[in-house]
């Protein structure tokens, strides 16, 4: 009977040491766990000040101003060119509309048939 209470006390130490190392497993988890979501949020803020360091620095450039200022010159001459196209071109299609319009000449279309 005694080994029988000592194969107990054995099976009891036994799982009391099972359990505190899953609790230290489970503690060394939630470190690793810890220090890589503060190392993540380290890395997504030093990502984060780097593309607004380089936005700042385009900014400050002036790239935006330049671009706007190009789209409104582009803007400007594509407006005279067409103004000058329209006036080169208005009489030639004025008189080439009045002329469609005012020389009819009546023709029987080609699918009629006169039935009869």
């Amino acid at each position: 009977m005694a080994s029988q209470s000592q194969g107990i006390q054995q099976l009891l130490q036994a799982e009391k040491r099972a359990a505190e190392k899953v609790a230290e497993a489970r503690k060394r988890k939630n470190r690793r766990l810890k220090q890589a979501k503060e190392e993540a949020q380290a890395e997504i803020e030093q990502y984060r000040l780097q593309r607004e360091n380089e936005f700042k620095t385009k900014e400050a450039l002036g790239s935006h101003g330049n671009s706007a200022t190009e789209v409104d010159k582009e803007t400007v001459d594509k407006i005279k060119m067409i103004e000058r196209n329209y006036q080169q071109n208005r009489e030639t299609v004025l008189a080439s509309l009045l002329t469609l319009i005012c020389d009819i000449k009546p023709e029987i279309h080609t699918n009629y048939r006169i039935s009869g």
